[in-house]
């Protein structure tokens, strides 16, 4: 039975004789139901740092994309172990919950056993999922044949998520991935089974070989996955930082333009089992980044033309100078779009400029600081007093210590944060704050020396 038939005996009952079509009839028909007769409700967030902040929702489909390596996958552990746990942020907080875990291409005994219980999960809450055929044995969920399964499934064990790593292996045999129309008929029936369940449902996806700096645009395939998916968060490895980078790619559901971009990086741990000891990564969250995944893309390729980046300066210095000192970031970034400056290249900006990015407030959004009126000078003020805005909780101090710094030069100019000399390879390319010198929340280098 299709999916349209199922919809008709639920909405209809099942046909009489009296239904069954006249040969060479159509077995279509219409369904019109009146807006009015539609009951609205309110996003349902499964990840939500903070409040207003939401970033996966639940009962939607999610990607999780990057390259080979940057710690997608990890996420994915990362969000199973907290969900076992009832520690996720948002609508499952505080209720330990199963996950169905669907992986291709990784030994769950040797792999993501270990780095489940490196993230601290309760291994009790997490399951494998695999199909079994009567004359093959297990293998691997195929969509959209196992959909009903799935469901049936989520319903009985009371699931919280279905993690699918990658999402692009369980399409069913036949299917093109490049092929719009072949991706669609594959995913819709999950769309809408996470819709009914209210699953969060999320699918790694990895990025392609094509250069570019959109996130979204890289995904592997055909561009239905992005188009079926509500939100996409991407994961890149910044080249000029110790650290890696999430960003909100997409959110369909929620807000984007002044969702911070997160650090995270990935640490080895050795995890003992009855056979020995395993080594394996674990995701630890380092704070609001200061680069997105945009920045990060960029710089590997085309990097911001200079003038670009200083007429974005000096244009950032005035707005925010019109605007009392202070503005939304989603507003700031909005005006600039408006006169042809690039998101990514007013962020590049935003460290020259001497702007610094702080929490509004419990439940509100990101407010851009002008604190340094001429940073090329070291001429700085003292940047306004935040009062009641609410921070995220501060990341670890990146800043090296004055016994691991590198060499430099005694001539060399100072940050205009820390007032530490700066690297001379930095400086001569016009730098003026050290890569790792502050985050949205706070800065990292070591207090200013008189």
């Amino acid at each position: 039975m299709t999916d349209y038939e199922q919809d008709i005996w639920e909405r209809y009952g099942p046909p009489t004789d009296n239904d069954s079509p006249a040969p060479g009839e159509s077995t279509r028909r219409l369904v019109l139901t009146p807006a009015s007769a539609i009951e609205p409700e309110p996003v349902i967030w499964a990840w939500e740092p903070e409040q207003g902040e939401g970033r996966i929702p639940a009962g939607a489909l999610t990607l999780a994309a990057g390259r080979e390596g940057t710690g997608k996958s990890s996420f994915g552990i990362w969000l199973a172990a907290q969900l076992s746990l009832g520690k996720l942020p948002g609508s499952f907080f505080g209720s330990p919950r199963a996950v169905f875990y669907a992986a291709v291409e990784d030994s769950w005994s040797r792999t993501l056993v270990p780095r489940l219980m490196a993230a601290g999960a309760d291994l009790n809450h997490v399951y494998r999922v695999e199909a079994q055929d009567i004359l093959r044995g297990e293998t691997m969920i195929s969509l959209p044949l196992d959909v009903e399964l799935i469901e049936q499934a989520i319903a009985e064990y009371g699931a919280a998520a279905l993690i699918v790593d990658p999402l692009m292996s369980t399409l069913g045999s036949g299917t093109d991935a490049h092929r719009t129309q072949d991706v669609r008929q594959a995913l819709e029936p999950l769309v809408r089974m996470a819709e009914r369940t209210k699953a969060l449902t999320l699918g790694i996806a990895h990025f392609n070989k094509a250069s570019g700096s959109d996130a979204s645009q890289l995904i592997s395939g055909s561009g239905a996955f992005k188009d079926l998916a509500r939100a996409i968060i991407a994961f890149a490895r910044d080249p000029e930082g110790e650290q890696q980078v999430m960003t909100q790619t997409k959110n369909s559901l929620g807000r984007l333009l002044d969702l911070p971009s997160l650090g995270y990086r990935i640490e080895g741990t050795d995890i003992h089992t009855p056979k020995g000891v395993a080594n394996v990564g674990r995701l630890e969250w380092t704070g609001i980044a200061e680069r997105s995944v945009e920045d990060t893309l960029a710089a590997s390729g085309d990097r911001d033309d200079a003038g670009e980046r200083d007429e974005a300066v000096e244009w950032l210095r005035d707005y925010l100078t019109d605007n009392g000192g202070e503005a939304s970031a989603g507003d700031v970034i909005k005006a600039a779009d408006k006169d042809g400056i690039a998101k990514r290249t007013l962020q590049r900006a935003r460290a020259k400029a001497g702007v610094t990015s702080e929490k509004s407030g419990f439940g509100k959004g990101w407010v851009w600081v002008l604190s340094v009126t001429d940073p090329s000078e070291g001429d700085t003020k003292a940047p306004k007093v935040p009062g009641p805005r609410g921070l995220a909780p501060s990341a670890p101090s990146l800043a090296p210590s004055p016994s691991t710094s590198p060499s430099v030069s005694g001539n060399a100019a100072p940050c205009t944060v820390c007032r530490f000399p700066l690297d001379p390879v930095h400086a001569a390319i016009g730098e003026t704050t050290h890569p790792t010198c502050e985050t949205e929340e706070t800065p990292l280098c070591p207090p200013t020396i008189a």
